[in-house]
């Protein structure tokens, strides 16, 4: 036990207090996500007495607000700074939140949703530049780790608490999402720093249009696309974890509910209690070999629903892809900021920021296309195809990638 509480100590240690902070911060803002996030389809279709086509409306809503609100906050990260622009997200969503709760209309609902897409995703490029300001380079995987840990913490305990205020309002678990947002935008104001870099002597403040124009310069970094479209790759097999997977095993083999839950509650836990042990051990080696085995993963576990139909054999398949996550969505968040310079890191992170939007937004519906109109399974060999097509894309950046060529030096900002 001594033993045990000294390693804790020197983990605590190796990184600075303000992190440790920010860890807190995102456990308790993902605390309240978790408690409203997983009922909004269960919400609508009770309220408003609507199906899943108007769920999959307001889910494609948010995929396309959230990417206008991380193209926006990737600029305003990098020119007003990290804690503002996260402070601004969290005090907006609360708001937009709130007003959910007790609009009557589907049709106000679905504005309302969009402009809480939009809100919320502001802060999502300065959290990652903030990590990436914090941590040295040789610290970042293990810290988007440690992050990870607070997430599916989380993610276990929100939906329990949410599940149990849901049976007794809906509107009570609006109200608390909006409050627990605002809590935490007064922690984030008296305890984090602005780590927004210093500008150097004699160089001159961005304007606005030119934090907006910096986003060519992303795109013209060949490496960085390629690793982007290779995520892409990746993530459109993930994504169907959290999406088609219930469904497949409900209508295909007959799993009810309760028995999909315990498959992802399986997945939280093992994120919960190895994540950092993994993150820990894989740190020495090159990140896009790494990258690489994390998707390959995911295509052998994904492709087990293809091949097996008991019960066992499924909650395997999903230690599997647990794994292949544990293994590549760290590096892949660490990676971002790598490949960004100093001065763009926010802007990275909302480019970047794509290679999820788009899995989310038209790969629910391509799955929906080959499980209602061909053999269900044929869906997890296509998973198959997508994780190998990303695995090989890894390994060719693995090849073809330096240093040099995945950064752009700050002294060629645009004025």
């Amino acid at each position: 036990m001594q033993n045990q509480l000294t390693k804790i100590k020197g983990t605590y240690a190796e990184y600075p207090k303000t992190f440790w902070t920010l860890v807190v911060v995102t456990f308790i803002d993902k605390l309240g996500g978790f408690l409203l996030f997983p009922f909004f389809a269960l919400y609508i279709t009770k309220k408003f007495d609507v199906g899943m086509t108007e769920v999959g409306i307001l889910f494609a809503l948010f995929a396309g607000s959230s990417f206008i609100g991380s193209f926006i906050g990737g600029a305003l990260t990098d020119r007003i700074g990290r804690r503002s622009m996260i402070i601004f997200s969290l005090l907006t969503s609360a708001f937009s939140t709130l007003a959910m709760g007790f609009v009557d209309s589907l049709q106000a609902f679905y504005i309302i949703a969009t402009i809480s897409g939009i809100f919320t995703d502001t802060g999502g490029p300065a959290y990652n530049a903030l990590v990436g300001d914090l941590l040295p380079e040789s610290k970042r995987v293990q810290g988007f780790g440690v992050l990870r840990v607070a997430l599916n913490l989380s993610a276990v305990i929100g939906p329990a608490i949410g599940g149990f205020l849901a049976t007794r309002s809906y509107l009570a678990l609006f109200i608390i999402d909006a409050i627990i947002s605002t809590i935490v935008a007064v922690i984030v104001y008296f305890t984090l720093p602005e780590t927004k870099p210093e500008l150097q002597p004699g160089a001159q403040p961005e304007s606005m249009l030119g934090s907006f124009r910096g986003y060519f310069r992303v795109f013209r970094d060949g490496a960085f696309l390629f690793f982007m479209l290779a995520s892409v790759l990746a993530w459109m097999t993930y994504m169907n974890m959290n999406t088609t997977l219930g469904v497949f095993l409900r209508d295909v083999h007959s799993i009810p509910e309760s028995g999909y839950g315990y498959i992802i509650s399986l997945n939280a836990i093992i994120v919960v209690l190895f994540q950092f042990w993994t993150t820990r051990r894989l740190q020495k080696y090159p990140p896009m070999l790494v990258m690489a085995l994390g998707t390959l993963l995911f295509a052998v576990g994904f492709v087990m629903y293809g091949l097996f139909s008991s019960f066992i054999w499924f909650m395997l398949a999903m230690v599997v892809i647990t794994i292949g996550e544990m293994v590549a969505i760290p590096v892949a968040n660490a990676e971002v900021i790598n490949f960004a310079p100093e001065d763009m890191r926010g802007r990275y992170g909302a480019v970047y920021g794509i290679s999820w939007m788009l899995p989310f937004a038209i790969g629910p519906y391509l799955a929906g296309l080959l499980m209602d109109n061909h053999d269900p399974n044929l869906l997890w060999y296509a998973c198959g195809v997508c994780g190998m097509l990303a695995t090989v894309g890894f390994l060719i950046l693995h090849r073809i990638r330096t240093p040099e060529q995945s950064q752009i030096p700050a002294t060629e900002q645009p004025a």
